[in-house]
Formats: structure tokens, sequence, C-alpha cells
């Protein structure tokens, strides 16, 4: 190949790099009508967290790098990134990124902890686990919902995250104890068998009530849970049977 040839071709030698780097880790960023979602997530980032009390910078950062409109339907991309939830289908709605980022930052996960989330949903909040902590036990009782969220999941490249649809109620006692426990539904109580499934010393995140609801940030004790805070909250009712 002469030189001139090679100055030529190099537009698109380097137009094939830059799409190929686009879309390392299976992690490919989907623009449509122009649309620049990475700079919606930074704006989501600096303008619904970073102002209000989130500071912890693993959290702020997972929330930078998950692709929350990924996690959504078409139908309701273009609100993804707002300061409020997102209808998903079946009743159910992604949370708002602000209660995503107080209920994560509240447990305080670490790289070698085992969290058990109640309430899979869209799979971004297990998402968001996943790059904090070493592995993520995601429950869903909506088979379609647990479906689509282990789906995606799996082809963003999320490895370290198990779905399966069943009863939050009762946990997921196969992998007790969890370091942290994060329930993304109200039931009216907290449920006895996912105290017994969090470690001692092990953080609980958890939406509680009918009508008035108050997320509850509980630290297990050898004499059962103590509240650290409470935030008022509106979560989707919890379903199943109880334990």
């Amino acid at each position: 190949m002469t030189t001139m040839s090679m100055l030529r071709e190099w537009p698109f030698v380097v137009a094939i790099i830059i799409a190929v780097l686009a879309c390392v880790g299976g992690r490919t960023e989907v623009q449509s009508g122009g649309r620049d979602w990475q700079d919606e997530r930074a704006r989501m980032v600096n303008e619904q967290l970073k102002a209000r009390d989130i500071r912890n910078e693993r959290v702020l950062d997972a929330m930078l790098n998950v692709p929350r409109h990924l996690f959504i339907p078409e139908s309701g991309r273009d609100g993804a990134y707002g300061d409020f939830p997102v209808p998903i289908g079946h009743g159910q709605t992604i949370s708002q990124p602000y209660i995503v980022a107080f209920m994560t930052q509240a447990l305080d996960v670490g790289p070698g902890h085992r969290v058990l989330e109640i309430g899979t949903g869209s799979g971004y909040q297990a998402a968001v686990l996943s790059l904090l902590a070493k592995e993520v036990f995601s429950i869903e009782i909506i088979e379609p919902l647990a479906g689509r969220a282990r789906a995606t999941l799996l082809d963003l490249g999320y490895r370290n995250v198990q779905v399966r649809t069943g009863n939050g109620y009762v946990g997921w006692p196969e992998y007790a104890p969890y370091d942290r426990i994060i329930v993304t539904a109200a039931p009216e109580e907290v449920p006895p068998a996912l105290v017994e499934q969090l470690k001692i010393g092990g953080l609980m995140a958890i939406p509680v009530g009918v009508g008035d609801q108050e997320l509850r940030i509980l630290r297990r004790v050898p004499t059962g849970v103590e509240t650290i805070t409470t935030l008022p909250v509106r979560f989707v009712p919890m379903t199943g049977k109880r334990s």
C-alpha cells in the first residue's frame, strides 16, 4: 500500500477503532435521536445526587457507569434519568435515582460483601450493587420481570448477579447469611426470615408500611434489629406469602 493510499484509508481505520472501543465489555451506549445518554447520566449524578447528600464516591461512580436507560422499556426511556420513578410494566416501577443512591449509600456495601436484593424489578439496582459487592442475589416474584432483568444483566456483562423468581418474604436461604439486604417493595412489617438471613452486624434497607411508609436502615444485633435512620418514601407493596 502506498503512502497516499494509507492516508486515504486512515479515517476509516480510526472510525473502526472508535466503534470497537465503544463496545468493549458489552456496555454499548445506545444512541437514539442523537441523545447523549452519558451526558444525561452525568447530569443526573451532579444535579440529583451530589447536590443532595450522596457523598460515597463508589456509589457515585457506579451510578455514573450503569446505563439506567437500558433497564427501562423503550417507551419510557425519555424519562430514564429524570428525578422520578419510571414504569417498567406489570404495575412496577424503577425507583428514582436518588432513592437508589440513598439506599445503596446507607448500606455501605464493600467489595467482599454478599448482598441479597428483594424485588429485582428492572435489574438496575442489582447492576449498581454488582459494581460494589462481590456477589448479588436478587429475587423477583413477577416471572416476566425476572426473566427480562436476568437477560439485561447478562447482556450488559454483570456476571456476579444471580436472579431467580420467588417469594421475597422467605428470602434466599441457600446463600445466607448475607452482609447486606436491600428490599425494594414495602411489606407491612419487616419479614422475620430476612432478619434471620442477615449476618450479625449486617445492614438492611427496607421500606415498611401501608399508605404512609418509611424507609428503615436496620442493623442486626444479637437481640434482633436496631434502627439507624428512617426516611419517608413511597414504594409499591411487597407481594407474596408471608412466612
